[in-house]
């Protein structure tokens, strides 16, 4: 739809916006389905993986390269660009970090890379939501979006809460099966024959 953006909201104020097929259930699962691993190892082995620290970072810099080259006014441009490129100054920091050193700047890189990832994660997500789908802020209303925030947060804080409980409904023979390792403190597997 080529349609003037003082158009589609002044449609939207008036509530004949047009009315959004499958695209909003499928971007807040899509989200979702991202989430909710990264969350669930964070609170089941107090750690993010480095595969997912890496997607993250690959995803972002893609969105990176297509925010310098998009037709947006500058400054909009250069802070989307500012935060995709945390990722990618997380990972080169890492290359200056001694893992035998425990001190504040060790700390820092941590806390700097879970930022990364908490901030640098749903940006990107939405950031890809609206390359997808660019009509996307026009046309979908605020409390549509934040229906999408909201959940998306719910399933992410609902997954970090049941690895922090995995205890309750898995073993260790669970996550070895999948591929992972056992995280501290899960419950072996009965033997055989109980």
């Amino acid at each position: 739809m080529n349609e003037h953006p003082n158009r589609r909201r002044a449609r939207r104020r008036a509530g004949t916006a047009p009315r959004h097929d499958g695209r909003v259930g499928v971007a807040m699962v899509g989200m979702a389905v991202v989430v909710w691993w990264p969350a669930f190892t964070l609170g089941a082995y107090g750690d993010l993986f480095f595969d997912q620290l890496m997607a993250v970072w690959a995803a972002a810099t893609a969105a990176f390269v297509f925010v310098l080259v998009e037709r947006r006014p500058v400054g909009t441009r250069l802070l989307r660009a500012f935060l995709l490129l945390l990722p990618s100054v997380w990972l080169a920091l890492m290359f200056f970090i001694n893992d035998e050193e425990e001190d504040i700047f060790v700390f820092l890189i941590d806390a700097g890379a879970l930022l990364a990832v908490l901030i640098g994660l749903p940006f990107t997500l939405w950031l890809l939501v609206r390359i997808v789908w660019p009509e996307f802020g026009d046309e979908t209303r605020v409390s549509t979006k934040w229906l999408i925030a909201v959940v998306v947060v719910g399933v992410a804080a609902a997954s970090f809460l049941l690895g922090l409980n995995h205890t309750a409904f898995l073993t260790c023979g669970d996550f070895v099966e999948s591929g992972n390792a056992p995280p501290a403190g899960c419950i072996p597997d009965p033997p055989d024959g109980e």
